[in-house]
């Protein structure tokens, strides 16, 4: 079986290998032929170490494809179903799940780090990136992460589904349930950070600010749904000119950078909601200080996989797509061949392009 494989976290370069094997399929797994999988900065974070991860690891979490096989105690999907990946089955059981935020369930992630579900070079162990790997060919995950979805969504836009997309409608959806007539502001224009957009845009919202240092990005974000944009030495114009200097309902942060948060909190009103959306290292401070978290009464929320109940939200977004109102054609920067991983990876770094789709 083919497959991209990291040898050590922090590597350059992904051995591309067509001898990977996978662990047996237990009796409450499933086993997916991958069709399509994206290219996220969250592998690129996971490749670099920003994400933690266990190695050898195979990267890839947001991806797409099509049942092959399933354990004696699976009901939920069948060999032949197509299905989105899901990086985050909840367990049912952990104190997240019980409290209704299966999001935020932890008991398949963990077990990432300590059951491998690869083999390579025999019989050497490999890890699957958050508990998944979908820059292989095959994967096995628990039938929680096998989400069934409508075979006539296209893989490509499926696999969109199993991260990004997710992760930034839903911010906008979940987290902040923006309203309908207000702002919001959105600082980041990749993949997520047009998802975010997408979602204010279907919320309703009626003046939506992209906010990215690279202008080549602005008219993409129009394309789906802002209404204004600007580059972040422009923002306290934009506020201005906007919001009549209030700032804006709401600000998202969808880069992973304390800058980032600064600047979503600089953007956003008083009383106004704070929304951490993108995946940051665990020593990069937030300098806020405690006179503005009090005085500034602003809410900040953290929105992590978008606060989805994939097994609800999956199915929605897929029907938004069908229905024409999310553009997913237009978050993917090209089409590739497994074989092009290191040039994508390359290509992620550069912050030039938002989501390449491997075809397999």
């Amino acid at each position: 079986m083919r497959g991209a494989l990291l040898h050590t976290i922090g590597a350059d370069k992904l051995d591309i290998r067509d001898d990977l094997t996978l662990i047996p399929v237990g009796p409450s797994d499933v086993r997916v032929r991958i069709r399509a999988t994206g290219v996220c900065h969250s592998d690129l974070s996971a490749i670099s170490g920003v994400l933690p991860q266990p190695a050898p690891l195979v990267p890839g979490h947001e991806g797409a494809g099509v049942v092959v096989e399933v354990g004696d105690h699976v009901t939920s999907v069948a060999p032949g179903d197509h299905v989105i990946i899901n990086w985050t089955p909840a367990c049912g059981s952990c104190p997240s799940c019980s409290h209704g935020q299966p999001h935020l369930c932890m008991t398949s992630v963990v077990r990432g780090f300590t059951e491998p579900g690869f083999k390579f070079d025999g019989d050497k162990p490999a890890f699957g990136m958050a508990g998944c790997g979908t820059w292989a060919e095959e994967i096995v995950v628990p039938a929680g992460g096998a989400i069934k979805v409508d075979a006539d969504v296209p893989f490509e836009m499926a696999a969109l589904i199993g991260c990004g997309i997710t992760t930034g409608v839903g911010a906008a959806l979940n987290t902040a349930k923006v309203r309908p007539g207000t702002s919001v502001a959105v600082v980041g224009c990749g993949g997520v950070g047009l998802s975010v957009i997408q979602g204010a845009r279907i919320s309703g919202a009626t003046t939506i600010l992209a906010i990215d240092p690279l202008e080549s990005k602005h008219d993409l974000a129009k394309k789906v749904g802002a209404t204004h944009a600007c580059t972040p030495d422009q923002l306290m114009d934009a506020i201005t000119t906007l919001t009549g200097g209030q700032g804006f309902d709401y600000g998202f942060e969808v880069v992973g950078k304390s800058q980032a948060i600064m600047t979503a909190w600089q953007a956003t009103r008083r009383g106004g909601d704070v929304v951490v959306v993108g995946a940051g290292a665990m020593d990069d401070m937030v300098p806020l200080n405690a006179f503005s978290l009090l005085f500034d009464g602003k809410n900040l929320l953290s929105s992590l996989y978008g606060g989805s109940d994939v097994r609800r939200d999956f199915p929605f977004f897929a029907g938004l797509y069908k229905a024409g109102q999310l553009d997913l054609e237009s978050m993917i920067s090209s089409r590739i061949q497994l074989t092009d991983l290191n040039d994508a990876v390359t290509a992620l770094r550069s912050g030039e392009v938002l989501r390449q789709i491997v075809l397999l």
